[in-house]
């Protein structure tokens, strides 16, 4: 097999595994061999054993003590942890950013990010452009980790933000239909205004204050869902590996 190949079937083993994680079809604790799954995804052992040695740095594997992988469950504590961690990472990037200022053209590209996501909403209350949103808010968290223009904050940022359920978008319905996240989403935005606002203010601790808040959406969302309507936990991907 050429290189080539190879590495198109070991990203291929990837995509398709996590997807297979993060939809519940294969549920926590479930142990995977590798046999099955090569002959199921109709490629070699070699990018499959590959791909789950990747799933295990991004936490959603386990490598168990005799060998073999088995699919991670997730406590609330360690859904809460992962947040808390993009939080503070997040934080010392908005700070530093102020703290050292952004270079303006970065400031206008996050500014025009900020525009755009104000164009997502309507009148009324829960008149919300969701796949619009969704879009704009990954871009936007993602031009907030390179404004300190460090490439190193800029990685670590990323790389906590890769955490399970750590990232910007976590535990956001899949459906637009569901008024009280639309309506949640007016308060986080105005945190993104106020915190490019803050960076280009040059005042690093209200920055630092405001972007940790903000990474706290995800978990409110999080309480919202296991304690007031279990029923969107089959609309939202992985949750079904969350236990309480």
């Amino acid at each position: 097999m050429k290189q080539s190949e190879a590495a198109t079937h070991g990203r291929r083993a990837v995509i398709e595994l996590r997807e297979k994680i993060l939809s519940g079809e294969l549920q926590g604790g479930t142990r995977l061999f590798e046999v099955p799954l090569a002959e199921a995804l109709d490629i070699s052992r070699t990018p499959v054993r590959e791909a789950m040695s990747r799933l295990t740095e991004e936490g959603l594997l386990d490598r168990l003590p005799n060998g073999g992988f088995v699919v991670r469950r997730f406590g609330f504590a360690d859904v809460v942890d992962s947040i808390e961690v993009r939080g503070v990472m997040e934080g010392m990037a908005a700070r530093l950013a102020a703290e050292r200022g952004a270079a303006p053209e970065a400031l206008d590209e996050i500014k025009h990010t900020v525009i755009k996501l104000d164009a997502c909403f309507g009148e009324q209350l829960d008149d919300v452009d969701f796949d619009a949103y969704s879009d704009l808010n990954e871009k936007f968290h993602h031009q907030l980790a390179a404004l300190a223009g460090s490439e190193i904050i800029r990685r670590e940022v990323e790389r906590a933000s890769s955490l399970p359920f750590a990232s910007p978008s976590a535990f956001l319905p899949d459906k637009a239909d569901i008024t009280a996240f639309r309506r949640s989403l007016r308060s986080a935005q105005d945190q993104h205004r106020a915190l490019v606002s803050a960076i280009e203010a040059r005042e690093g601790s209200r920055a630092e204050a405001i972007a940790r808040e903000h990474a706290r959406t995800a978990r409110r969302n999080l309480e919202y869902i296991l304690a007031e309507d279990p029923t969107l936990i089959e609309q939202i991907r992985g949750l079904a590996l969350i236990h309480r």
